[in-house]
């Protein structure tokens, strides 16, 4: 994987940049739809690519290691072949899965015991194992076995936690380095921060993160219950560590103003599930605000999703037919509202990349802030 940096933003640290892939090039910034167990909920892949234009999509290593497995996947010549998506996939580790299992799972030097919540069955992943699993998915990206601390660990907890992550790290990353593709195109590793709401440990791992020289790092642990703006305290002292010629990807954020302000701090790549889980909601977002479609006002507006909007859908289905099909739980009103959702995040973070190019991204970004976090 290659990383051109493009360039930078005259005021603060946002930045255009391109990924170069196997299955494909990345513009930078770019938000990246969730499909955690092959797909993308409610969204058919022909809709992903020709509607809304995603250069590269989640898969979630948990889910796809006990459903459908790793002999299925492998059958199928990896992931890609198997759910006909021909760009590039990046896979979480699984960790953050197995650690919401509270309950369910215990952490260890080896790794995390954990028991499936489709069976019961119990299953050990390892910062080797996870590797292994991912060379099977076949992935492009792939991210290390981490422990994700909760926003709210005391100082001795998220010291334990990050020791414990570091480790694991160490390696995963050896392991990556002495095994080899299944398929016959590259796959990189991305190493994860971690250090919870503490810039003293955030920035100890970000060193040891930026000393590996992977292909491009992560940030993870944020926006896990944290106060908002203790997340971009984090993010921006990590990023003075981080090195500015691999591409920074921050896990699982998030809402739109979120996103901008991350890109303002030199963040490079994001992922979330807010705009399908929400779509499916009832809940669509707009370059004017947030609309919540089960409100009656919207019962009688025949105006357009979102006037002139970049989504195939904007103009072809009103408000008020949208919110017809909630009431009526028809499922093709939570597949149009995905549909706008993800095609309303990817303009969001191709307009930032415009305005970076153009110079005037700063004065854009505190503009739209406001408009994306308006209630309509």
């Amino acid at each position: 994987m290659e990383f051109k940096l493009e360039a930078t933003a005259k005021e603060g640290n946002a930045r255009a940049g391109i990924i170069y892939t196997d299955h494909g090039a990345i513009p930078t910034p770019i938000f990246m739809p969730v499909g955690t167990v092959g797909s993308v909920k409610g969204v058919h892949m022909h809709e992903l690519k020709e509607d809304i234009d995603a250069k590269i999509i989640l898969g979630n290593t948990y889910h796809l290691y006990l459903r459908p497995g790793l002999e299925i996947i492998s059958k199928a010549g990896g992931l890609h072949k198997f759910n006909s998506w021909d760009r590039p996939i990046l896979t979480d580790s699984g960790g953050f899965q197995v650690f919401s299992l509270s309950s369910n799972r215990k952490l260890k030097e080896e790794g995390a015991w954990f028991r499936s919540h489709i069976d019961g069955s119990k299953h050990l992943f390892t910062p080797e194992g996870v590797v292994d699993i991912q060379r099977t998915i076949g992935s492009d990206i792939m991210m290390a076995l981490d422990e994700c601390t909760p926003g709210d660990a005391d100082y001795a907890y998220a010291r334990k936690s990050l020791d414990l992550t570091l480790r694991w790290l160490r390696r995963g990353w050896d392991h990556f380095n002495e095994t080899e593709p299944h398929y016959g195109y590259k796959q990189s590793f991305f190493p994860i921060v971690q250090g919870c709401v503490y810039p003293d440990l955030r920035r100890e791992s970000a060193k040891f993160v930026a000393d590996l020289g992977a292909d491009g790092n992560a940030i993870g642990g944020l926006a896990v219950g944290e106060p908002t703006e203790k997340m971009y305290e984090m993010i921006e002292v990590v990023n003075e560590i981080l090195p500015a010629d691999r591409p920074r990807y921050l896990m699982g954020v998030g809402t739109p103003a979120n996103i901008l302000e991350a890109i303002d701090r030199g963040v490079d790549m994001m992922d979330c599930v807010m705009p399908t889980r929400n779509g499916r909601n009832g809940m669509i977002f707009t370059r004017h605000g947030i609309i919540n479609l089960k409100n009656k006002k919207w019962a009688d507006d025949f105006s357009p999703l979102d006037a002139g909007g970049p989504s195939v859908v904007d103009e072809e289905y009103s408000r008020a037919y949208l919110r017809h099909l909630f009431v009526s739980k028809e499922l093709l009103g939570m597949q149009i509202a995905s549909i706008h959702n993800l095609a309303f995040y990817l303009w969001l973070v191709k307009e930032a990349r415009r305005h970076i190019l153009e110079g005037d991204f700063k004065a854009w970004k505190e503009e739209m802030v406001i408009n994306v976090t308006r209630r309509l």
